[in-house]
């Protein structure tokens, strides 16, 4: 290892902890190779052995190396060690009446229960949220209102909650202004909104396959037919496909999840981003973009939006705080580019206004709170947690386990042997308290039987390894 120079945006121990990960990672040190003692690396990197010895504690956290008593550091995992990636199923070429209604009901009985091991909420861990410093902006909020939040907000939403959303655009390279915006009670909504703004009952909307089963409950409860585009676990949505579709049916919009999409965590790269809205632009067709992942990313950079590359406004961005800072103030937005109309008439019909001190809430902490203090935490956080679910996986189920390789987000994407069926596996979780979330959900037509959804939001502890072994264990009895 040689001396580094190091620059001062990051911490000095993640630095040196990140030169060691990718050393590990092209495997430089091996699996088993014996590390520098602490001592030794703080001379040879000229930093102080606290320095040192947390960069290595950085490292033990991810689950890469080890510490053995009076032996010293040891590399224990790296990325080649990763199970095979999922398949993709090619989706029927035909369009599909959506029923997933039931499916869901039993999968929501679930959703506040704190005595399961949840492994189907697709949200991060309250303690990985900044609780106390939003409950100062609550107590700011009723304080600071002239009538303590009791009376309606603008349609819109409130000005100063839409400054500082725009403020966020700018870290994906967007010029949006307040007035482009429209604050909503969470994603989905904003979803919902674009749906109605741009179809009629009846119509054929193209989506991800795999895709949110909350997006097919909307498409279902709105009378829409889908039109499944086969999606790759690693580069997105395929767009050889897209543009089959477009020529054999009359596509009214689409519905994708460009970044570390749920379930699979694939993210749409770059060139294929301006490829897909120079394809719709020139089909005159408006691209739903959810990219409510898009600021947990692992990497050293937030991947851009469909919405950055618009020319023409057919791009309908949809986004919300509920993954990154409060799940149940139900606050997103959408920036509806040349449905702007449109859509702000279907909110006032569908309930007016946002809740008004949620939105005076989260405007004074995006405003004070340092977010992207917040969000740099979240990330190592999630990153480290994915990096330690995975290596439970290997260790408890089945070698033929198939997992996805997000690059973001907090949602794992399991390919289980072809015996195991998820929703039965599912019920003998249930009888351990223990939730998953089984594949068939992701998708209109009959595949993913045996595919399940695991979320890595909760950091990891002995629970959540007893979860996984015990989870192991039930695959393993199914798959004989």
């Amino acid at each position: 290892m040689a001396k580094n120079k190091f620059n001062t945006t990051d911490h000095l121990y993640m630095q040196v902890s990140g030169g060691i990960e990718k050393m590990i990672e092209g495997e430089v040190l091996k699996i088993g190779d014996k590390l520098p003692s602490i001592r030794m690396l703080s001379e040879e990197y000229g930093i102080s052995m606290g320095t040192a010895f947390q960069a290595y504690y950085h490292l033990e956290g991810k689950g890469l190396i080890e510490s053995r008593p009076k032996s010293g550091y040891y590399v224990r995992f790296n990325h080649h060690r990763f199970p095979e990636l999922p398949k993709s199923i090619q989706p029927d070429t035909t369009t599909h009446e959506v029923s997933v209604t039931e499916m869901i009901a039993s999968i929501y009985t679930d959703i506040a229960d704190t005595n399961s091991m949840n492994f189907a909420l697709a949200v991060p861990h309250p303690s990985l949220l900044p609780s106390a410093k939003i409950s100062k902006s609550v107590v700011h909020a009723l304080r600071n209102s002239k009538d303590h939040c009791v009376n309606y907000e603008h349609t819109q939403g409130n000005v100063e909650l839409r400054k500082q959303i725009a403020r966020l655009s700018f870290n994906w390279g967007g010029k949006t202004k307040p007035d482009e915006i429209i604050v909503t009670n969470g994603c989905l909504e904003a979803i919902t909104l674009c749906l109605k703004a741009t179809t009629n009952y009846g119509d054929t909307v193209a989506v991800e396959c795999p895709t949110y089963f909350g997006i097919n409950q909307a498409i279902e409860n709105m009378g829409l037919k889908v039109i499944e585009i086969f999606t790759d676990p690693v580069t997105g949505v395929d767009l050889t496909g897209l543009q089959k579709a477009i020529k054999k049916f009359s596509i009214k919009a689409c519905v994708f999840v460009p970044n570390f999409n749920n379930p699979l965590g694939s993210c749409i790269p770059e060139e294929n981003k301006k490829k897909l809205v120079e394809m719709i632009t020139h089909n005159n067709i408006p691209l739903i973009e959810d990219d409510i992942y898009g600021e947990l990313y692992f990497g050293s950079k937030r991947p851009k939006t469909c919405k950055y590359y618009d020319t023409k406004g057919l791009v309908m961005y949809c986004s919300s705080l509920s993954k990154s800072l409060s799940p149940g103030y139900r606050l997103g937005w959408v920036i509806p580019g040349k449905y702007f109309d449109q859509v702000k008439q279907m909110k006032r019909i569908q309930n007016i206004s946002c809740p008004t001190l949620t939105q005076a809430a989260m405007a004074h902490y995006l405003k004070n709170g340092r977010y992207e203090y917040h969000l740099k935490n979240l990330r190592k956080a999630l990153h480290t947690q994915s990096l330690r679910y995975v290596q439970a996986i290997i260790k408890y189920f089945p070698a033929d386990t198939k997992v996805s390789r997000p690059h973001g987000g907090f949602i794992l994407w399991l390919e289980l042997n072809k015996k195991v069926n998820a929703f039965k596996l599912r019920n003998e979780a249930m009888k351990h308290n223990i939730s998953i979330v089984p594949g068939k959900l992701f998708a209109a037509g009959e595949n993913y039987e045996n595919c399940i959804r695991i979320s890595f939001g909760k950091p990891w502890d002995d629970e959540v390894d007893y979860g996984l072994m015990m989870l192991g264990k039930l695959i393993k009895k199914m798959d004989h």
